[in-house]
């Protein structure tokens, strides 16, 4: 099981509420990991948190989206995230794909704004108290350090790569572990990078 940050959580809340939108709007057809997000920003157009996220991120944020679902008994929202290139769900995905999407968009959506403001409520109580957050400044500092000290690690960082990486850190994880995250990302989500 993922350990979710405030990041994820937040950032997960504003995709599940897109991906409702998408559900209702559009009867559960596939959105692309960087629609999502585009859908999403439009939706919350001044969270900051949101307005930092980039596709290789996005793998925790799904997860965060199934385990509310599952733990609502809701169809999987995240069923109807997919890559852009091959307009499947990550190689990760474990449901049936095409019974999930029918049960999203036969879903009744109505009601769903409380039972996912308090799972993440109760998510975030779950948070280590050790992933203390960072403004993006310091955390910026602490990632070129990291980064100046171990270059040879840091060779398959692309622009977004950073991004995410800060993103995590600015969640409270540290440098090290930030990396490791977005570089296990990369597979699944990783060959978007810069395309929307």
């Amino acid at each position: 099981m993922i350990q979710f940050t405030h990041n994820d959580i937040d950032v997960g809340t504003r995709l599940a509420e897109a991906l409702v939108q998408q559900a209702r709007s559009l009867r559960g057809m596939p959105i692309t990991y960087g629609d999502l997000l585009t859908l999403a920003r439009s939706l919350h157009p001044k969270d900051e948190a949101l307005g930092r996220a980039v596709q290789v991120g996005i793998g925790p944020k799904l997860a965060f989206v199934e385990a509310f679902c599952a733990a609502q008994g809701y169809p999987n929202l995240a069923s109807l995230a997919v890559n852009r290139m091959t307009r499947l769900p990550a190689p990760g995905y474990t449901g049936e794909w095409e019974a999930d999407k029918r049960a999203v968009a036969d879903a009744d959506w109505a009601g769903i704004e409380a039972p996912l403001a308090a799972f993440a409520d109760a998510t975030r109580a779950k948070v280590p108290a050790r992933f203390k957050p960072r403004k993006e400044r310091p955390a910026d500092v602490a990632w070129y350090a990291y980064f100046s000290a171990h270059r040879a690690a840091c060779e398959k960082v692309g622009k977004e790569d950073k991004q995410e990486i800060i993103n995590q850190m600015m969640a409270g994880l540290d440098p090290e572990t930030a990396l490791k995250r977005v570089l296990a990302a990369q597979a699944d989500y990783g060959e978007l990078r810069g395309q929307v």
